[in-house]
């Protein structure tokens, strides 16, 4: 009963970030302007586990302030412990945790600039790499220029610049709508699934 259960919440967490990360009409990969914010699923397809290899997935990231991490797990194996300094992450001291998450599924918003420590509540699984430090970035967001469209008009001898325009920088309301309302309905959806 417990893998089913564990199966269904690695399902409902893919369809979060399926529809999470799915584009919206007219806005690209990403529903936010300016910045790129992502959602890591921590452990990738494998999830918080012992068997993960959460060092080796996390060499490569970069989190910044904005961005989600996921914890995908199974409730009645394993929690998370979020510590406050490097000593206890080293050690894998879980007496005194800032935060404890035991839901299975755990979305984290890095809401500040900084380090974070997340282990697993079993020292013996800390200590054999079931954890993570989070080193969370400032926002960037991308020094781009804005596609500019020129109008020129053409004399005997030479092409004159007549008019600028810059392009439009913020997404219709419409299409902020439909965002919305996805993240409503799965956000429905998924509150009515977890009450079955």
């Amino acid at each position: 009963m417990a893998n089913v259960v564990m199966i269904l919440k690695m399902v409902v967490m893919a369809l979060v970030v399926v529809f999470i990360m799915a584009p919206a009409p007219g806005l690209g990969p990403r529903w936010v302007v300016g910045a790129q914010l992502h959602h890591h699923v921590v452990g990738d397809d494998r999830g918080w586990d012992p068997s993960s290899d959460i060092a080796t997935w996390s060499s490569g990231l970069s989190f910044r302030v904005g961005d989600k991490i996921w914890f995908a797990y199974s409730a009645a194996q394993e929690s998370i412990v979020e510590l406050k300094s490097k000593d206890e992450y080293e050690s894998c001291d879980v007496r005194n945790p800032l935060r404890m998450y035991s839901d299975g599924l755990d979305s984290i918003e890095l809401v500040d600039e900084g380090i974070r420590y997340f282990v697993s509540s079993k020292p013996e699984s800390c200590k054999k790499g079931l954890k993570l430090h989070v080193e969370v970035m400032p926002l960037r967001i991308p020094n781009t220029k804005m596609p500019r469209a020129t109008a020129t008009a053409a004399t005997e001898n030479s092409v004159s610049t007549v008019a600028d325009a810059v392009a439009p920088t913020t997404p219709s309301g419409s299409v902020q709508l439909y965002g919305n309302f996805m993240l409503l309905f799965v956000g429905i959806w998924l509150c009515s699934f977890m009450a079955l």
